[in-house]
């Protein structure tokens, strides 16, 4: 069978009729990404595949062939970002060398309920290091530990991130589905990037425990795939309460996001156009953005635009997200070197002091300034960073998302992801014009960019947003999106642009 955009439910169809086994199906996988990953074009999205793989699959088939299937993902190969643990084989770093060989004491919660699944976890992905909370002027898709990552469609141009090689390993169809992380833009950007769906979720729908983190107030893991279908199976795997992240316990989440699949979903549906701020940073992006929104109001959509975001200059312009960013992330990641039960490095001092005695592999072309100003944060008491956290929440959501959708009475505001992928540039760093993410982002609301089309061979995506736990709503209108205009299609591999 052909790997290429073939999806979950191909896959479960193909198996349930004995046409080919979840082994199989792995040892397929693994060649396509020793193929293309590691030679030929060398995308190098995947920085770890685990040992293990082929006899999780081969227990997965004999319990297929005893008592059925667990559910979609029942031998379904997965790969996570390597920032998001697993208690074998495998590494977990952040894409960093000062991690190797360090252990966690569980499986993070999203991985351990893929496994309750029967998914199998193919390897771990590459990403921008520290989930780009390094540097700031920093190379998106490069870690001292994985190198570069490269965009698919185009080779030189970046795959953005931070989930980089997440976006990128299913957009070359290195697996069929994967997770990432977001903090601010690590979902969305890298998906519209590389042409494919990627679900943001509400903070607290999946739990963040055994994650490396950067910011406990924005932090969420969410999925990628190649359709919303994929991408919706994924985020209702591994949603539910988890001991070890209290933001889960108040949490309104299905575990199955499919059943708001509705083709007729945008009928009624009445979805705002933010214009301030996130257009008119790229004259093509906006006619795409703008050809997608006359499609969904000729698909039964009431469109209001402009339905402009009150706050959304003043988040762009305020320095509270960065000053909660350096806060909790000092806090936060000293808080998850503490618990594991071996590890190279006990604080984020120690990771700085590594990076500056391994500067040849660790800080080739960019420092550690983020790094370096967290360190010099106070703690979570000081007045400082709970003003800044108080402010975001209220620019982001009270006299921001909320407040527009109350004024017109809104399902969803939508918005241009990013603008088409920029060159790789490891001296000046990431030239990033504009995108979607910070105002879900502040809020800790969910968003789904789903693929708009293309500029000059690269793909364009566009941005659903939503209140806390709109998932539901979010999902059915980038179905009924997806479904009317088919805009995805896989990647060519040119080594630069035509």
């Amino acid at each position: 069978m052909e790997l290429e955009e073939v999806t979950i439910n191909e896959l479960q169809a193909e198996m349930a009729q004995g046409h080919i086994t979840a082994r199989q199906l792995t040892e397929m996988y693994i060649e396509r990404i020793h193929s293309l990953d590691q030679h030929g074009p060398t995308l190098q999205s995947v920085i770890e595949l685990n040992p293990d793989a082929l006899d999780i699959a081969q227990q997965l088939d004999q319990e297929r062939a005893a008592t059925g299937s667990r559910g979609p993902l029942h031998g379904i190969p997965i790969l996570l970002k390597d920032n998001i643990a697993t208690l074998d084989k495998m590494h977990t770093t952040a894409g960093s060398l000062a991690l190797l060989n360090a252990r966690p004491p569980r499986d993070a919660f999203v991985a351990h309920k893929l496994r309750e699944a029967g998914a199998v976890i193919l390897g771990k992905t590459n990403l921008s290091e520290w989930a780009n909370f390094r540097s700031s002027n920093s190379s998106s898709g490069w870690s001292g530990r994985g190198g570069q990552t490269h965009n698919p469609y185009i080779l030189d141009r970046t795959p953005c991130g931070s989930s980089s090689g997440s976006a990128v390993a299913v957009a070359a169809n290195l697996a069929t589905v994967a997770l990432g992380t977001e903090t601010d833009g690590s979902i969305l950007c890298p998906s519209s990037i590389n042409g494919i769906v990627g679900i943001k979720p509400t903070v607290g729908l999946t739990s963040r425990a055994g994650v490396i983190p950067i910011a406990h107030s924005q932090d969420t893991v969410g999925s990628f795939g190649r359709t919303v279908t994929d991408a919706a199976i994924v985020l209702g795997t591994i949603t539910g309460v988890d001991p070890h992240d209290p933001t889960t316990q108040g949490a309104h989440f299905h575990d199955d996001y499919t059943k708001f699949l509705d083709a007729d979903g945008l009928k009624g549906a009445r979805i705002g156009v933010c214009r301030q701020l996130y257009f008119g940073y790229h004259a093509q992006t906006d006619a795409l953005i703008n050809a997608g929104i006359e499609r969904m109001a000729a698909l039964g959509a009431t469109i209001i635009d402009h339905a402009d975001i009150p706050t959304a200059q003043q988040m762009s312009s305020s320095e509270s997200e960065l000053q909660v960013l350096l806060y909790e992330f000092k806090a936060d990641l000293n808080a998850y070197l503490s618990e594991l039960t071996e590890s190279p490095v006990r604080s984020l001092a120690e990771i700085i002091s590594f990076n500056d005695a391994h500067a040849e592999q660790e800080q080739p072309y960019f420092g550690q300034n983020l790094l370096q100003q967290a360190q010099a944060t106070t703690d979570l008491n000081d007045p400082l960073y709970l003003n800044a956290l108080a402010e975001n929440r209220r620019l982001a959501r009270q006299d921001g998302i909320d407040a527009v959708m109350d004024a017109h009475k809104l399902d969803a505001l939508v918005m241009p992801t990013r603008g088409p992928a920029w060159c790789i540039d490891w001296i000046n760093g990431d030239h990033d014009i504009g995108g979607s993410a910070q105002a879900a982002a502040l809020a800790g609301y969910p968003a789904i960019s789903v693929p708009a089309g293309f500029v000059l061979g690269l793909p364009i995506g566009m941005t659903l947003m939503g209140r806390a736990y709109s998932e539901p709503t979010l999902i059915k209108l980038a179905y009924a999106f997806e479904q009317a205009t088919k805009q995805r299609r896989p990647p060519q591999f040119l080594p630069t642009l035509k």
